[in-house]
């Protein structure tokens, strides 16, 4: 008889997922705990390479539901993981300018210069590949590439988890101040003539500093031009806790649909639960993610989203984010979900 997983690392990132919802209700730990099994926060770790797991997937017996560049990176580089759900929620992608830059469309970008993030010290710089796939996919619209435009580099020091965060109200939050986002000064003082920024944040500084939006590519109709690292996230975890501990990966999956099935029918309390996740307000969630942001959480393996998933994973080995493609299908494992279906159909009957 298989033992009782003793801890079951999680983590998820500050955006919309079941997760999140799930651990502020407590019902993660409680699915999880009721099989004998603690749950901790990975990203509350004193311990560096505990919290960089985040990003590479390392520390076993961990689920991260969250952006998919992490994900995507740490399998590409070999770890073993499965994907035991994809939620699509969609949010505000945007291309910013200055009012007085003379840029009102996607064309007049043709020639002029656009900031990027550089991360140097981080394994993987997921906010230069999602802001290269925000101005690849606006640009293709208009018959444009990327090289139509110049690029101009913004480096950061360190690494996306240099501290511990500590948990207020079920919520992770970093202990120090957050480092300022050196492409939108770089766009105020007349540096860079665009720049991309997505969900609350983006909302927030397009309204506060009144820039104009070029373009939303998170409202296209295309969900492959709306495929970036959050459409779709990644609920994903590691191969060991598949084989040795199934009721693990099975209840951590039954929680999360059970926080979105309760967001559902609750659009205020989410919305309040998502600004705690976002570290933003209600209002900004609402202008980022849309009236329905309850309706969105919805954790699924459905084609769409597969389909996206595979485009926006071909896209970043093109880019050489990472150093091979895969096949998103051989990465997916339906059996948890399968498991509480047939269990839900069982019921039923």
């Amino acid at each position: 008889m298989t033992q009782p997983l003793d801890t079951l690392w999680y983590t998820r990132c500050p955006v919309p997922t079941g997760l999140g919802i799930a651990v502020q209700k407590g019902w993660l730990q409680d699915t999880v705990g009721a099989l004998g099994t603690e749950v901790q926060s990975l990203r509350e770790s004193n311990d560096k390479a505990v919290r960089e797991s985040h990003f590479d997937h390392t520390l076993q017996n961990s689920v991260r539901h969250g952006g998919n560049i992490p994900a995507i990176w740490a399998r590409a580089q070999g770890r073993e993981t499965r994907v035991i759900g994809l939620s699509w929620a969609d949010e505000v992608q945007l291309i910013l300018t200055r009012q007085d830059s003379g840029i009102r469309t996607v064309k007049d970008l043709k020639g002029r210069t656009f900031g990027l993030p550089d991360w140097a010290g981080a394994q993987i710089d997921f906010t230069r590949a999602q802001a290269l796939r925000g101005l690849e996919n606006a640009l293709s619209l208009e018959g444009l590439k990327v090289g139509d435009v110049k690029l101009k580099n913004f480096s950061y020091g360190g690494t996306f988890s240099d501290s511990a965060v500590r948990n207020v109200a079920g919520t992770p939050v970093n202990a120090q101040v957050t480092e300022r986002n050196l492409e939108l000064i770089g766009l105020l003082r007349g540096e860079v003539d665009a720049i991309f920024l997505k969900g609350a944040s983006a909302a927030q500084h397009a309204h506060d500093f009144g820039l104009h939006t070029v373009i939303d590519t998170g409202a296209h109709p295309d969900p492959l031009i709306r495929s970036n690292n959050g459409t779709p996230r990644t609920l994903a975890v590691d191969l060991n806790l598949l084989d040795k501990h199934f009721d693990v990966a099975t209840g951590i999956l039954d929680s999360v649909l059970r926080a979105e099935q309760w967001a559902h029918t609750h659009p205020e309390d989410t919305r309040r639960y998502l600004a705690r996740e976002t570290n933003s307000s209600e209002y900004w969630v609402t202008a980022a993610y849309g009236d329905d942001a309850h309706l969105r959480l919805r954790t699924e393996l459905d084609e769409q989203a597969i389909v996206a998933l595979q485009d926006f994973t071909d896209f970043l080995h093109r880019w050489r984010f990472i150093p091979q493609t895969f096949d998103m299908r051989e990465w997916i494992d339906a059996r948890p979900l399968n498991a509480l279906l047939d269990n839900k159909t069982a019921l039923a009957g």
